[in-house]
């Protein structure tokens, strides 16, 4: 890929001209209790955080939170799906966006409080606290899934059918010491976003 090309990309939320933090994974992997200082219904609240902003910019919108059997989480909303970034021959760019920082909010003084009362920290909390997590992107003109492992993008976007909804859906399984998640303060959001949560 070109630098003219990353040079372009807008770095409005992740840094998309990066690759993989590693040191930034390690860092969150190495003190949950500061990150996730709630488990899993902190890192529950960092991915509807998501849904909340794109609600409040469209005047409404949904998300399903659903606890599995197998102790894994999917959050489901109905959004606009993420942007995908081509390189220069217009290939699908593998996603580091869960790997790496949040511009907006990680450590940043200012960041604001999730309904926990902890402050918001992004993606790559919950990417680095999961053993793995699947990131599903439904969006016109292109569908996508792809996977990560501690944090780590393991595969390529993944082109999946095209169902006519738009939307992303996160599912992640925590890793094994972070308190579990419950119902209790999930569907604390302003009337903008609706929260369902199913079991």
């Amino acid at each position: 890929m070109t630098d003219a090309v990353r040079a372009s990309w807008r770095n409005t939320t992740h840094d998309w001209a990066a690759g993989t933090d590693h040191a930034h994974l390690d860092a969150i992997r190495s003190a949950p209790q500061t990150y996730a200082p709630g488990g899993v219904r902190h890192l529950v609240l960092e991915v509807l955080a998501y849904a909340a902003d794109e609600a409040e910019c469209t005047g409404g919108g949904h998300a399903r939170v659903t606890l599995h059997a197998d102790g894994s989480v999917s959050v489901t909303d109905d959004g606009r799906g993420t942007d995908t970034r081509l390189d220069a021959a217009g290939r699908p760019v593998k996603k580091p966006v869960m790997a790496t920082k949040d511009l907006r909010f990680f450590d940043a003084p200012d960041a604001p409080a999730l309904p926990d009362g902890h402050p918001r920290r992004g993606m790559s909390v919950v990417a680095a606290l999961s053993d793995w997590l699947v990131h599903t992107n439904r969006r016109t003109g292109g569908s996508w899934t792809q996977r990560y492992e501690h944090g780590v993008p393991v595969t390529d976007l993944t082109p999946v059918p095209d169902d006519g909804t738009t939307g992303t859906r996160v599912h992640f399984r925590p890793v094994a010491g972070l308190a579990g998640a419950t119902e209790a303060g999930l569907a604390q959001w302003p009337p903008y976003l609706t929260v369902e949560v199913t079991c």
